[in-house]
């Protein structure tokens, strides 16, 4: 399974924003990489850098390789209603994003792993595809084998935001995807139009 395995604080400090999560090495550099730091002056972007630099941050956000993201932005633009919109709705549902939103582990590659890993179900059947598209009314739940995983337990320990078209059940480990998210209800910094009009170029 292809992935981005390269240095992630220079990346985040590349965009100016922890968007692979929390990072002391960022928090102490808040500056882009390079010998010259936050010291040298740096040339505005054209119009066309901007917009990709657009995209590359929502690949990296959310885990994705070219070709995935590609796919991805097609099918948004098939489907009735805002490209841009529909494009982030579709890679919240990805299951990998679902399982890391339910607070099942601490990262989107940590839940990439346990998708691949086989120690989540989707409506009871084991799935270990992390860009399978989980659908409203879905039910994504620990493995039975799973649920002692210290992993998981410490992740469900520490999580902290809950989020509306999300459902989670302690008692069981299930959570139920609720419907598709409106855009506002998205919290990743991400100018999906710059994406929008990247690709229509």
């Amino acid at each position: 399974m292809a992935r981005y395995l390269g240095p992630k604080t220079k990346i985040a400090r590349k965009f100016g924003e922890p968007i692979f999560g929390a990072d002391k090495a960022f928090e102490k550099k808040k500056y882009p990489p390079g010998i010259h730091g936050n010291a040298k002056k740096r040339k505005k972007l054209s119009e066309y850098a901007t917009q990709l630099q657009e995209k590359q941050k929502a690949k990296y956000t959310y885990g994705l390789l070219e070709r995935q993201f590609s796919n991805l932005f097609k099918k948004a633009s098939r489907r009735k209603g805002i490209t841009g919109e529909l494009l982030l709705q579709l890679l919240e549902a990805r299951l990998d994003n679902v399982v890391f939103r339910l607070g099942i582990a601490p990262s989107r590659q940590a839940a990439r792993q346990l998708v691949s890993h086989r120690h989540i179900t989707v409506n009871g059947e084991i799935t270990n595809i992390p860009s399978y598209t989980v659908s409203p009314g879905d039910i994504i739940g620990v493995r039975e084998k799973s649920k002692s995983l210290e992993l998981i337990n410490e992740s469900l320990t520490s999580r902290s935001t809950a989020y509306s078209w999300l459902e989670w059940d302690e008692s069981s480990f299930l959570g139920k995807f609720m419907n598709m998210p409106e855009r506002e209800q998205i919290p990743e910094n991400i100018k999906e139009q710059l994406i929008v009009e990247l690709y229509s170029k």
